[in-house]
């Protein structure tokens, strides 16, 4: 049911405004938030970048509602940094606020660029706009198409085994033992099919060096440019502002 629901949701967005975008310029949209963060603890560029960030949700297509029922752990992440730096540092209110808006000012919007992609589309963006290389693209797209079936595996063993009587008996080193084997097995299960589907690749043509045309073309029009160069205005006039305000600092960590 949670996986069918993620699903859900992610199908969603990719028939939202947001997924109309060229995959490489969303992601290109959320580096220049990354870059434009990384380095700053300022609770000013935080601010100003969460906040125009929530208030693109609704223009973008994005059912705020369920978007924010589906990524609840970003807040309690971010809770959790807060209360960590509250119990083992020594550093200001403001400081630790802005660590934490910065940690969901950062990842909001990858979120959103992967939540909003379809995986063929994103394999392709990345050959052809980012020039990734065929190969690597194409390989990680068939392991991401290979992530749910490691969930129905999961569960038709533990389902087999609970067939068959096998149980921890209420005990914990039987527990722990019983989860040990499982993992075991999806393991084997999993070299398995991954072995077969590159040797099913293979014969394809996929592991070749030469030429490559695209059955898919990616395009990036004029709107994907607006995108991250409204994207580059945004981080760049929070930090300007930070600066202005005398919150800016730099901060790595």
């Amino acid at each position: 049911m949670r996986a069918a629901s993620t699903l859900s949701v992610t199908a969603s967005l990719a028939g939202s405004r947001l997924g109309r975008f060229n995959p490489a310029a969303k992601l290109a949209a959320a580096a220049f938030v990354i870059a434009g963060l990384l380095a700053s603890a300022s609770l000013v560029s935080a601010s100003v970048v969460l906040g125009c960030e929530l208030l693109a949700l609704p223009a973008a297509g994005v059912d705020v509602r369920t978007f924010a029922a589906r990524t609840w752990p970003l807040p309690l992440a971010a809770a959790g940094v807060a209360l960590a730096n509250i119990v083992a540092s020594d550093a200001s209110p403001a400081t630790i606020a802005a660590i934490s808006l910065r940690l969901l000012a950062i990842a909001l919007p990858g979120v959103l660029a992967f939540a909003s992609t379809e995986a063929v589309d994103l394999a392709d963006s990345l050959v052809q706009q980012l020039h990734v290389p065929a190969r690597f693209a194409y390989g990680a797209l068939a392991g991401l198409r290979l992530l749910p079936l490691l969930g129905l595996e999961w569960e038709l063993i533990r389902r087999a085994r609970r067939a068959r009587g096998i149980d921890a008996g209420g005990s914990p080193w039987g527990a722990a033992s019983l989860f040990a084997s499982t993992v075991y097995a999806l393991l084997v299960a999993a070299v398995r099919r991954a072995t077969r589907l590159a040797l099913a690749m293979d014969s394809r043509g996929f592991a070749s060096q030469g030429p490559r045309t695209a059955a898919r073309r990616q395009v990036v029009q004029a709107a994907d440019w607006a995108l991250v160069g409204a994207t580059a205005v945004v981080v760049a006039g929070a930090n300007v502002l930070a600066v202005l305000t005398g919150t800016w600092h730099a901060f790595l960590g």
